[in-house]
């Protein structure tokens, strides 16, 4: 079972929050954001609001605090958790992610163990020839800058990666800050690839480009059939929440 609630905004508005709060009044004129201690407070006509386990809702960079008060100057007359995806990510860090660093990692490396770059289609041969030229430099950035060296199989039937690429990803994870490393624990399963969630969080790509080499099976499937107005409106979602986790990313610096 995964440790990090999902961004998708339907779920997120049920377990983000509070029950309560979903339909909380604004009573805020002001959003800024304050030095405090050794991070950056979100506040709300001089007040720092509260996470759903009651803490102070402090992050690590004056940018990410900037992008969570965004999101709470932008309410309406009530508070609306969909639009706050920002605000989860940085509640998340602090209540959930800084008590179970240690089984998020693992959650992580896992993802490295089948990493959709490793998973090439059987055919048809435009499909191969499209994921083996988008898919390879990735690969290959992954062992050069990393060390992450993945072995690649065709169709999908499970093929094992070495133990150190598996311990080498995990530490990486555990090496960020609990506000990066929720950014991560989100991207992963988001994309499907442990290499994509590690190339975006640390700049190497940009969220629309990390999401579209995500999906090509989807996206060539579409091509060839069409998509319905339903699974566009999941895909805008999804890719939405990939340039989210790009702007955090970015905003802690």
């Amino acid at each position: 079972m995964s440790h990090i609630p999902p961004l998708d905004p339907n779920v997120a508005a049920r377990k983000g929050f509070r029950e309560s709060e979903e339909r909380l009044k604004r009573f805020w004129t002001v959003v800024d954001v304050a030095a405090d201690g050794d991070g950056w407070a979100v506040r709300l006509d001089g007040r720092v609001p509260k996470t759903p386990a009651h803490a102070r809702l402090i992050l690590p960079t004056e940018a990410a605090a900037q992008l969570v008060a965004e999101e709470w100057a932008g309410q309406g007359e009530f508070l609306d958790p969909v639009t706050m995806p920002a605000t989860r990510l940085a509640s998340t860090a602090i209540d959930r992610v800084s008590q179970v660093r240690e089984a998020v990692a693992d959650e992580i490396a896992a993802f490295a163990g089948s990493d959709c770059l490793c998973y090439l289609a059987e055919a048809p041969a435009s499909l191969v020839a499209e994921q083996a030229r988008a898919w390879e430099p990735w690969r290959d950035w992954a062992a050069r800058t990393h060390s992450i060296r993945l072995q690649v199989a065709e169709g999908i039937i499970h093929r094992a990666q070495e133990p150190e690429a598996i311990a080498r990803t995990r530490a990486l994870a555990l090496a960020l800050d609990d506000f990066a490393l929720t950014g991560l624990a989100t991207a992963t399963p988001l994309l499907g690839s442990a290499v994509l969630a590690l190339a975006l969080q640390q700049g190497a790509l940009g969220g629309e480009a990390a999401f579209e080499l995500s999906r090509i099976d989807e996206a060539f499937q579409e091509r060839q059939w069409g998509i319905d107005a339903e699974a566009a409106e999941r895909t805008a979602a999804r890719r939405a929440e990939a340039e989210l986790l790009e702007r955090w990313f970015r905003a802690l610096g």
